[in-house]
């Protein structure tokens, strides 16, 4: 039955605007709530459809006549092709940032102050100037200020996992203008994280709309780190040759290092992080987000907002910080809902590494480096885990959950065996080596002394000479180092940095030594290797998504995608921003012939429908 009311339903927008028949999960309801005037909180995975739940509302508020919605995004980078997307859709965007000239800006407030635009993208460093704060005045007074849109809200947050200071400043917004309504949104945060982004936007009131955390096409692996470049490059060539993916790594060097050597493997890889110019990190960002099969190598300078569908893959070489920040890199894989996999390699070093990042931060303070000595806690038992990834990870973000069937343990069930004795024989030798020596030592020279090894500095120090010299010949090292690092994530023993990464015993090691429990650890495999073969072949996805479609299908999909290629150049945007793959392969299978034809296939709106319908039977029809 037609609505009677003067203005298109949420739902009608959904499907004119954006081509979508069907909210998912909780959008309705939380794109009913601020239509209406409610403030809301959202946590929503990445690939969840943020976006919808304030795009939506702006465009049913401006109908209303409520004037515009300010979405505040942290990356002036990537506001250029949000609002690309809009315009595609046929929405009046824009975006208010550092790039443009003083008489674009002056144009622009213009258009705002005569009601011209539905949605004004700003970085929050901007909503803080006095000009800014001004317009936003003179908006309000006119009853031209509709909605606030906070993206990557988590960003506010001291104990989030990428706080910036300038998100504070957002406050304000409820202060001065307690009357407009604001939406917050995040892929990520844990209980303290949302809590403080309450407190700090002024939220209290704001209904809290929680989605589940689960992404469950993505595949978690997390292997024991040997040679981590050949591990990735084996990776990247057994399962995804030809496929856009992401490598994070923790330093600058380390990335121009691994970029380079994926070069030289023959793929086409490139290196970002903040230590390159910005006309130059710019210029890789696009191509990543506009070629296709791209791997881009990063720190985590890169990554955020960065909404390519077709990442089939995203690598971390080293470990994160925490688990939201690996749950938010890893998150930038499969946003088509496409199979993709999340894989990491993780040693020894990782765990000294991040604890000396935490330990030696000078500007941050002890209650801060508690908590964030918890939550890498969290990621190494995550990574000891011989449970369901996926298991581990929800249970992280308070979500219950059955295993998953596709992760590396569930695929391959972890071995476990009782390293009581190993885990004592380990924890006695810290404890003697300290008192004999009155100082402590570092994971090389324990091991030396377990396996018996006569080395120089064993010999110096007269270690030979202690009860536990020798006694832990049945390992290897890599095996003792295994060992070592589960009694670290287990939090027996920690790494000191202050004292060159030497070994203490933690209060929870008592118990170990005096026999009152027991100890089962992963088993480590004798040399190393660390990555467990999985039975079945991989076939990519990119096969997977196209086998369906006969002869004639493929060869129009092949069409379409030169067709979209050349118009995504003429508009300076990435191809998806035009038509989604799967919105390409719908198209042809369905073999158009008429306008008719392509109405309600998925991802096609009214706007698009206008621009590109004759193109796209023109490129079908073909032959």
């Amino acid at each position: 039955m037609p609505h009677t009311s003067t203005h298109p339903t949420p739902l009608d927008i959904l499907g004119q605007v954006f081509g979508y028949s069907d909210f998912r999960g909780p959008q309705q309801a939380i794109v009913e709530h601020v239509v209406a005037g409610g403030d809301a909180l959202v946590l929503m995975p990445t690939g969840g459809g943020k976006s919808l739940c304030y795009q939506i509302p702006a465009i049913a508020r401006q109908n209303a006549g409520h004037g515009v919605t300010v979405v505040i995004s942290p990356l002036i980078a990537l506001m250029h092709d949000q609002v690309g997307a809009l315009h595609e859709a046929g929405v009046s965007a824009a975006f208010l940032n550092s790039t443009q000239t003083q008489e674009e800006s002056s144009a622009l407030e213009k258009q705002l102050l005569r009601n011209e635009l539905t949605l004004l993208y700003a970085a929050p460093e901007r909503i803080n100037t006095p000009r800014m704060k001004g317009l936003l005045g003179s908006l309000h007074e006119r009853g031209l200020l509709s909605l606030f849109a906070i993206d990557e809200a988590h960003c506010v947050s001291q104990w989030g996992h990428d706080f910036r200071p300038e998100y504070r400043s957002l406050s304000l917004l409820h202060e001065t203008f307690p009357d407009v309504p604001r939406i917050a949104l995040t892929a990520t945060a844990d209980a303290l994280t949302r809590q403080d982004m309450v407190e700090r936007l002024k939220l209290e009131d704001a209904r809290e709309f929680v989605s589940s955390f689960d992404r469950p096409n993505i595949r978690y692996t997390i292997v024991e780190k040997t040679d981590a470049t050949r591990q990735l490059l084996r990776f990247i060539e057994s399962e995804h040759a030809g496929e856009a993916g992401i490598v994070y790594c923790q330093s600058r060097k380390r990335v121009e290092e691994v970029a380079g050597m994926l070069e030289d493997a023959g793929l086409n890889a490139m290196a970002y992080h903040a230590g390159l110019d910005s006309a130059l990190r710019q210029q890789r960002q696009d191509r990543f987000l506009r070629e296709e099969g791209m791997v881009m190598v990063a720190t985590i300078a890169f990554g955020m907002g960065i909404d390519k569908p077709d990442v089939r893959f995203v690598a971390h070489l080293d470990m994160p910080k925490n688990i939201e920040g690996y749950y938010q890199e890893t998150g930038r894989a499969g946003r088509d809902g496409l199979p993709a996999n999340a894989w990491m390699t993780y040693g020894l070093q990782d765990v000294v590494n991040q604890r000396r990042m935490i330990d030696t931060s000078e500007a941050a303070s002890e209650e801060f480096k508690q908590v964030m000595r918890g939550k890498l806690d969290a990621l190494l038992s995550l990574a000891e885990d011989t449970r369901c990834r996926r298991v581990a990870l929800l249970h992280y973000f308070g979500e219950g959950s059955q295993p998953c069937g596709n992760c590396d343990n569930c695929l391959s069930p972890p071995k476990v065996w009782d390293a009581t004795e190993a885990a004592r024989k380990m924890l006695s030798c810290i404890y003697r080596v300290q008192q004999a020596s009155g100082i402590s030592f570092g994971a090389g020279h324990l091991m030396d002394i377990l396996r018996g090894k006569a080395t120089e500095k064993v010999l110096q120090h007269s270690h030979d000479k202690l009860s536990t010299f020798g006694i832990g010949v049945d390992l290897t090292e890599v095996q003792w180092r295994g060992v070592l690092r589960q009694l670290i994530a287990k939090g027996m023993v920690r790494v000191d940095p202050d004292a060159f990464n030497t070994l203490q015993l933690l209060p929870d090691a008592r118990q170990v030594l005096k026999g009152e429990v027991s100890v089962h650890l992963r088993e480590q495999a004798a040399g190393g290797a660390g990555e467990r073969r999985k039975k079945s072949t991989k076939t990519s996805v990119k096969g997977m998504a196209e086998a369906s479609l006969n002869a004639g299908a493929l060869e129009r999909l092949a069409r379409l995608k030169a067709w979209r290629a050349e118009v995504a150049r003429e508009h300076n945007l990435p191809a998806f921003v035009i038509f989604h793959d799967a919105t390409l392969r719908a198209i042809a299978e369905r073999a158009p012939q008429t306008l008719t034809d392509l109405e309600g296939i998925s991802g096609i709106g009214s706007k698009k429908l206008q621009a590109y319908g004759n193109e796209v039977l023109r490129v079908c029809q073909t032959t």
